[in-house]
């Protein structure tokens, strides 16, 4: 094997390599050799078929066999012996290709850059930190209250008002036909919920038990449901019961109705919850901050070819956000080159944290992995045992959940060795910060997916 350094530019490398024909042939000799001790062929016995006609038969098959081999033993010892980590797959050009001659073919490579030792002890960051107020636990705790409310029928008999539950039969129908699930009975609706088509709750105030009530509307132009979007329905309801909420007490027997011991538990997981969501906020800030300053300080070139496998994947989406009817910019020409920075700034954050999670012995366990197998369950609820088991028989599909906890442990790493100060805001501040940082700049997702795959 000859292999000869083509000209290439940045981090592009390029070789030609000449495999010899004799190799070629010895290689299907070989293979040759090996089918006639137990080849069958009528006339024959077993074993005792002639080389010749085995070559004849299946020599061009052995052939293709033997170059696919020495093109990638020959490229991958290319690589090897030059110490390159390949970004991409390597592409092949056959420029030679004819049996009893020389192999030529060249391989065009991206590699991946060198970033070098880095140190984080100097980046400087600021994290938001708010304390849940006693008002948001009460407030939180009376929507539980609420939530829990009693229903009781009303005594004695009056019209239905605001913030009544009726229980309704109902029938729709549009131009005079009922269509499919416009229709229901013993169906209880709050009037003032807003969980019905805008008008319909308004029109039920003052109906009265045993009463049909027909109530016109017009559904929204962009109801979910195509067929009824932008038309007139009509739905005769018959009211057979008109019930109030009655308000539940805020106290112990609250909170074992919600499986807590008693109310100062139930107060507490309460804003537990809520510091939690309020940490995810913080944390998500200052991961925005971190990926902000790395990019400011870190502009190694990185591989076109990973560069345009990002923004290909963004454009796609960008073109399904048109099919579904989203308005866009207009100037798709300014739209491909912001895109194509941001694909450009994903690939190298990506490269950079997984570098720094290789030199530092990062890794995700199979307990993280299976708990993000079981935090993916949990979003369906009542089918967790079908997701889990899906990605059990889906191992690739399972390991595509790797590349976001490598992300977080690797970030959290780096947050650890950073001047990280800390500034207590409320959580109106901290809301409002984290939306103004969403308007001004996408969100990072997923930047180690790649580099991390090589």
């Amino acid at each position: 094997m000859q292999v000869t350094e083509l000209p290439a530019e940045g981090l592009k490398r390029q070789f030609k390599i000449v495999v010899p024909a004799g190799d070629l042939a010895a290689q299907v000799d070989s293979r040759l050799a090996d089918m006639a001790k137990t080849a069958q062929m009528p006339g024959f016995r077993q074993g005792k078929v002639p080389v010749g006609l085995l070559k004849k038969q299946y020599g061009q098959a052995l052939f293709g066999e033997a170059l696919e081999q020495a093109v990638n033993t020959s490229t991958a010892k290319a690589i090897e012996d030059r110490g390159l980590k390949p970004a991409l797959q390597p592409r092949i050009d056959l420029k030679q290709l004819e049996e009893g001659k020389d192999v030529e073919f060249e391989v065009a490579i991206e590699v991946l850059p060198e970033i070098g030792k880095l140190d984080f002890s100097e980046v400087a960051l600021e994290r938001l930190k708010a304390v849940v107020p006693d008002s948001d636990v009460e407030e939180a705790v009376n929507r539980i209250a609420k939530a829990n409310r009693e229903q009781k029928p009303v005594e004695p008999p009056r019209p239905a008002q605001k913030g009544d539950a009726l229980k309704i039969d109902f029938v729709g129908s549009v131009d005079g036909v009922e269509f499919p699930g416009g229709s229901a009975q013993d169906y209880i609706l709050e009037i003032g919920s807003g969980s019905f088509i805008p008008g319909f709750e308004d029109q039920l105030v003052g109906a009265e038990v045993g009463k049909v009530v027909e109530v016109k509307v017009t559904f929204p132009a962009d109801y979910g449901n195509a067929e009824l979007a932008g038309k007139d329905a009509v739905f005769k309801c018959t009211i057979k019961e008109v019930r109030e909420l009655v308000d539940r007490p805020v106290d112990d027997e609250l909170a074992k109705a919600n499986n807590f011991e008693n109310l100062d538990t139930m107060r507490k997981a309460v804003a537990d919850r809520i510091g939690q969501d309020y940490t995810r906020i913080s944390r998500s800030m200052i991961k925005r901050q971190l990926l902000d300053k790395l990019a400011e300080a870190h502009k190694f070139a990185v591989p076109e070819g990973l560069v345009e496998g990002e923004f290909n994947a963004i454009w796609q989406r960008i073109e399904e956000a048109k099919k579904s009817g989203q308005k866009l910019e207009d100037d798709e020409e300014k739209m491909r080159k912001e895109y194509r920075d941001i694909a450009e700034r994903r690939v190298r954050l990506g490269l950079l944290l997984a570098d720094v999670g290789r030199s530092n012995g990062i890794d995700v366990t199979p307990e993280e992995l299976n708990q993000a197998v079981v935090r993916e369950a949990m979003r369906y609820p009542g089918q967790e045992r079908q997701v889990m088991e899906f990605y059990a028989k889906n191992t690739e599909l399972k390991e595509q959940l790797r590349a976001p906890i490598f992300e977080d442990k690797t970030v959290d790493f780096i947050l650890e060795l950073a001047k990280v100060g800390e500034r207590s805001v409320t959580p109106e501040e901290l809301v409002k910060a984290a939306r103004e940082a969403e308007e001004d700049k996408p969100a990072e997702e997923g930047l180690a997916k790649e580099a991390t795959a090589n």
